[in-house]
């Protein structure tokens, strides 16, 4: 081992030994082995050692991200993966979960993406990769950044290519998934390569005025300090410089020279608190500060009620410090401010090794744009880019809930995020008690209440004026709601299909599907499978082997095994078999049809309501079947000898004799088994039209009454209502 490698090394396990279980350290090694192996000291034609780069991704990944030990191992292969020769050993010696993350990676670098201006495609190829294993995203943010920071050895051309990329792509993830300082490095970075004077002139007047910020610092956090030990508080107090990045961007907007910008660095206070007194120590504090110096109200940031949708909670306050300076302090836990460093990863250690559901939602969203064929994806990249660094405002609903949005949200932003039903019929709406059109822009703490018209459809022109993903991917969704409800439907036939057919839903089998018919698009095969357009039996033909499955297997496939074990089913499990006293909670009477013991019926299976049993000249049943045949299941009575009750609707009708309400109620209530729920005559011109609900034992039991009621004198028609 050369002495570049073995330090490499040596600092990444001291990283280890504090972040990563003992237990696991052995899985580290090996891996670290593997690499060796298959590297020795090779090194890129920059002259970096592939090994150390290796170590360094690794590094990144649990100190700066703070990913578990799969992930950090999946960062040290990262390169023993693209070695054909080795592909094959990840998973037997590293497992599943690695070798998953890596074929992540593997398609990503497999795209040769260049400037996005130039591959739209690639791009949209790359966006689409990078949004399914969140890990995947994590992983290959910790490679740009070891990347970025050795930049220098690359030439001109490639510096520039790597910059944008980073820039249009790299950060903005980092940033939305709660990545703050990486984001920030990798911005600095960008800079540097893109413009590297104005990088080297802020750099340079950041260390110059060091010492000032220091001595400024250090008078403004004594009062504080003192009251909070005073109180018995826990703590940690520093400075935190705004980045380079930032500094420049603000000076461009605001269009100020280094020593106008007036927040350059932020005070933060770090409280050890349990997390039940989480908030009330944050407010507290808060308190203590507002008290020793002037707070600006407008200023003020509450992340602690509602935090940000990736996950950040903090308090920032900005207050009047010595010498008439304005200093923003942001107050939050110890908890907080570890979500605050390493964002996702941070959720999956508080949270039991899950993400938060705002960044799956937010995840689905980015897939859904991606897959829309109309999509442009110059306006994606800028649109993507501005909703990331968006910041967030809170407004309120009439009852006082509050919501957050976008910055620059107009009223209409605001209905969709309420409910897209909502969104699509606003037709305008009060901010504060006054009326505004669709386009107002909303502010912090805005009371907002939205109007509504039944007749109100979404325009194309909205497109122009709103600002949220939500509405915007409502908006274009509202727009062709036929053919996406279209589409919706035959993805889930198809999706039920394959689960019968006992295969995997994977990308092999959609693009065998969409090769064969000649479709672009994923969603151009669901919406001629729910037209009819393609048969799904001629699906089942190109991708199994025709087998007839039985009543049992369906249900099983749909409905959960503890649901189905209590069900019972006759020859051969081809029905189901339903007891006449329908007790069990699992099957339902299909209330469109009302079926009786005795009837011809079939089970419909729904996900919520468990067995529906409806007639077959049930009314729906076409429609049913055609639809949804994947639901449909034989099914039959069992006669157990015993009394039940179901309930039937008969038509009567005929010419208005005097007392005929009378002796029709007469024939039922002779029948001691038959039970008048209610009864409904309109006569006119000498003829009566009548509707009776009764409960009966069966099909035999209906038969015989209706028979007796057409015996009485006047009655011309007794049928069956379906």
């Amino acid at each position: 081992m050369n002495a570049e490698i073995e330090k490499a090394f040596t600092d990444f396990f001291e990283i280890c030994k504090t972040n990563i279980p003992k237990k696991e350290h052995p899985k580290i090694k090996d891996a670290f082995s593997m690499v060796q192996e298959v590297f020795g000291d090779q090194c890129w034609d920059s002259g970096e050692n592939i090994v150390v780069h290796s170590l360094e991704v690794a590094q990144v990944v649990v100190q700066e991200v703070g990913l578990g030990i799969d992930s950090v191992i999946a960062a040290l292969l990262h390169n023993v993966y693209y070695q054909e020769s080795t592909t094959k050993l990840v998973e037997p010696r590293f497992g599943r979960l690695v070798s998953s993350i890596l074929e992540g990676m593997a398609k990503i670098n497999a795209m040769g993406t260049d400037t996005v201006e130039l591959h739209s495609e690639n791009y949209r190829k790359l966006m689409l990769a990078m949004a399914g294993d969140v890990r995947v995203i994590l992983v290959k943010i910790a490679d740009r950044l070891q990347v970025m920071r050795h930049l220098d050895s690359q030439p001109e051309s490639v510096r520039t290519k790597i910059s944008i990329e980073t820039s249009y792509l790299y950060a903005p993830l980092a940033h939305r998934l709660g990545l703050y300082y990486i984001n920030s490095e990798l911005l600095d970075l960008c800079l540097k390569y893109q413009n590297p004077e104005a990088y080297h002139a802020i750099s340079l007047r950041l260390k110059e005025t060091d010492r000032e910020r220091a001595n400024f610092v250090a008078e403004f956090v004594k009062p504080i300090e003192a009251k909070l030990n005073l109180r018995g508080f826990s703590f940690e107090m520093k400075a935190r410089t705004k980045s380079i990045n930032s500094i420049w961007r603000k000076m461009q907007t605001q269009k100020v020279e280094f020593d106008e910008v007036m927040d350059l660095f932020a005070i933060r206070v770090i409280l050890n608190s349990e997390l039940a007194n989480e908030k009330s120590d944050c407010w507290q504090v808060y308190s203590i500060v507002t008290e020793e110096y002037q707070s600006n109200p407008k200023r003020m940031r509450d992340w602690i009620t509602i935090p940000k949708s990736n996950g950040y909670e903090s308090l920032h306050a900005t207050v009047l410090g010595p010498h008439g300076k304005w200093v923003e302090v942001q107050i939050r836990t110890r908890r907080m401010d570890e979500i605050a460093e390493k964002g996702l990863a941070a959720h999956w250690k508080y949270k039991g090794g899950s993400g938060t559901s705002d960044m799956e939602k937010w995840l689905a969203n980015v897939r859904e744009i991606l897959e829309n064929p109309e999509l442009n994806m110059v306006d994606f990249i800028d649109d993507f880019k501005m909703n990331v660094y968006a910041d967030e405002i809170f407004v309120f609903t009439p009852k006082g809930d509050l919501k957050k949005l976008a910055a620059g949200a107009t009223l209409l932003d605001f209905a969709y995020e309420v409910h897209s039903g909502v969104g699509d019929r606003c037709v305008g709406g009060k901010v504060n008690g006054k009326n505004v059109t669709l386009r107002h822009k909303l502010h912090n703490g805005d009371q907002i209440s939205v109007d509504t018209a039944n007749h109100q459809r979404p325009k194309l022109d909205w497109l122009d004026f709103v600002v949220t993903s939500k509405a915007k991917t409502r908006i274009k969704t509202s727009l062709n709601e036929e053919v996406k409800k279209e589409a919706e439907n035959g993805k889930e036939i198809l999706l039920r299909k394959i689960k019968n057919w006992k295969i995997e839903y994977n990308d092999e089998s959609i693009r065998k599907l969409l090769k064969y018919y000649k479709l672009k698009l994923a969603q151009d095969l669901y919406y001629n499978i729910s037209i009819g357009k393609i048969d799904t039996l001629e699906i089942k033909d190109l991708l199994v082997e025709k087998k007839e499955e039985s009543a049992k297997q369906l249900i099983t496939e749909i409905l959960s095994k503890e649901k189905v074990q209590d069900l019972e089913f006759s020859g051969g499990d081809d029905y189901l078999v339903i007891d006449n006293n329908l007790k069990n909670v699992i099957y339902k009477l299909a209330p469109c049809c009302n079926p009786i013991f005795g009837d011809e019926i079939f089970g419909f299976v729904t996900i919520s309501e468990g067995i529906k049993i409806h007639r077959t000249s049930c009314p729906n049943a076409p429609q049913m079947i055609e639809r949804y045949p994947y639901r449909f299941i034989k099914a039959k009575w069992q006669d157990t000898k015993k009394k039940s009750s179901f309930q039937a609707t008969i038509r009567i009708s005929g010419t208005d004799e005097l007392g005929i309400v009378g002796q029709i109620s007469h024939v039922i209530s002779k029948d001691i088994f038959v039970q008048m729920r209610s009864i409904n005559i309109d006569s006119n011109n000498g003829a009566f039209d009548g509707t009776l609900r009764v409960f009966v034992n069966g099909l035999e039991h209906l038969d015989f009454l209706m028979n007796k009621l057409k015996s009485i004198k006047g009655v011309i028609a007794v049928t069956r209502a379906d």
